[in-house]
C-alpha cells in the first residue's frame, strides 16, 4: 500500500489542505493520505500553535468522511523538534508493508537542502510536490525520486485564517464545517 505521508501543524487544517490531500489520491498512486500532525516544526515558532489534541481532533473532524485519509500522532510520540527524516524511520519500521512517500509544497522543495539528513531522504522516499502561488520550483524537482504533481495554486494559509479570526472575520468557507463549528465552539484564534 502507497501511502502519501502530508506533514503539518495544521493549526488550523484548512479547505486548501483538503484539496491537496484529495488531489494526490486522484492523480498518483497513492491510496491512502496521512495527515501526520507535527507537534513543532523546528523551522517555526510555537506559540501560535494549539495543544496537540485540539489539532487532532479538527483533522479528525474533516476527513472524517473520507476512508483514504487518516491522521497519524506519530510526531507526538518523538522527541522534539520533530524532524521528517525521524519520523520516516519511525513509520517505515513500524509499517514494513507500507510504501511512505512525502507530500510538500513548493516552498519546502526550495528549503529542502535545510532539512536533517535531506540526501538520505530523497535516496529513500519518493516526494510529490505540489505548487505554491510565486515559488519557482528549484532543481530538485529534476530529482528522479521527486514528482511535481500540478494542482491548481491556493493561495490559503492557516496563518491567514488565524489572522481573520483575531480580527472579527469567520474564514467560514475556508474551513470544513465540523472544523469551522470546532473552532467557534472553543473560541480559538480570538
Amino acid at each position: 500500500m502507497h501511502v502519501g505521508l502530508f506533514f503539518g501543524s495544521f493549526n488550523p487544517i484548512h479547505v486548501g489542505h483538503l484539496i491537496i490531500a484529495n488531489s494526490m489520491l486522484e492523480l498518483t498512486d497513492m491510496d491512502e493520505v496521512w495527515f501526520v500532525v507535527s507537534p513543532q516544526n523546528p523551522f517555526k515558532e510555537r506559540r501560535t500553535l494549539l495543544a496537540d489534541h485540539h489539532r487532532i481532533q479538527m483533522v479528525r473532524a474533516a476527513i472524517d468522511d473520507n476512508y483514504k485519509m487518516r491522521v497519524c500522532d506519530a510526531e507526538l510520540h518523538l522527541p522534539i523538534p520533530s524532524y521528517t527524516v525521524v519520523t520516516l524511520a519511525h513509520l517505515s519500521e513500524k509499517y514494513p508493508n507500507k510504501r511512505f512517500s512525502l507530500i510538500i509544497g513548493g516552498d519546502n522543495l526550495d528549503n529542502f537542502h535545510r532539512w536533517r539528513n535531506y540526501e538520505q531522504i530523497l535516496e529513500n522516499y519518493n516526494i510529490y510536490v505540489y505548487p505554491r502561488p510565486g515559488i519557482e520550483l528549484n532543481d530538485l524537482a529534476k530529482h528522479p525520486h521527486v514528482h511535481v504533481v500540478e494542482l491548481p495554486t491556493m493561495d490559503i494559509s492557516s496563518s491567514y485564517i488565524r489572522k481573520l479570526i483575531a480580527d472579527g472575520h469567520p474564514p467560514r468557507y475556508l474551513l470544513t464545517e465540523p472544523v469551522f463549528k470546532y473552532l467557534t465552539e472553543m473560541h480559538f484564534y480570538e
